[in-house]
């Protein structure tokens, strides 16, 4: 009797470590916002000034966080799709490994984030973090009933 309940917890711990793998990498690929930026760059203090302290708060910060990438360095494999500029700061929204659209240098506070609302609603449009989202959920509740 001990052991196909020892098999079965087993096995629903295997299934669960597995969907927490799925879940990460799926993740993984969801939309960012890229910053790209240098050192010295007046626009990109502005920013950091006015933005940075609350756009991981923000919705838009939720739904695309951001990342920054230093123009002097190499900028790494999984963003070379982007054809990065000279012009600092340089936002691009990727989703999936596509670039949504980009926002050249910093406009100021309102202006920037009328633009990035633009971005993101062509973002929805696209449905490809949309899609992924469903499909995370769909695969999260299956194996919750598998599992329950």
């Amino acid at each position: 009797m001990f052991k196909p309940y020892a098999l079965e917890l087993f096995s629903r711990a295997v299934l669960f470590g597995a969907t927490l793998i799925a879940l990460t990498l799926s993740n993984a690929r969801a939309a960012e916002l890229v910053m790209f930026e240098q050192a010295g760059c007046a626009w990109c203090e502005a920013f950091d000034r006015e933005i940075a302290p609350v756009y991981a708060k923000t919705d838009e910060g939720v739904r695309a966080p951001l990342r920054r990438v230093d123009i002097s360095r190499t900028i790494p494999p999984e963003l070379a799709f982007i054809d990065a500029e000279r012009l600092t700061p340089l936002f691009v929204l990727v989703d999936n490994g596509k670039e949504i659209g980009r926002i050249r240098g910093y406009p100021g506070e309102d202006h920037f984030w009328g633009l990035l609302g633009a971005l993101i609603k062509k973002l929805d449009e696209t449905g490809t973090s949309q899609e992924r989202t469903k499909a995370r959920t769909q695969l999260f509740e299956k194996i919750v009933r598998m599992t329950g």
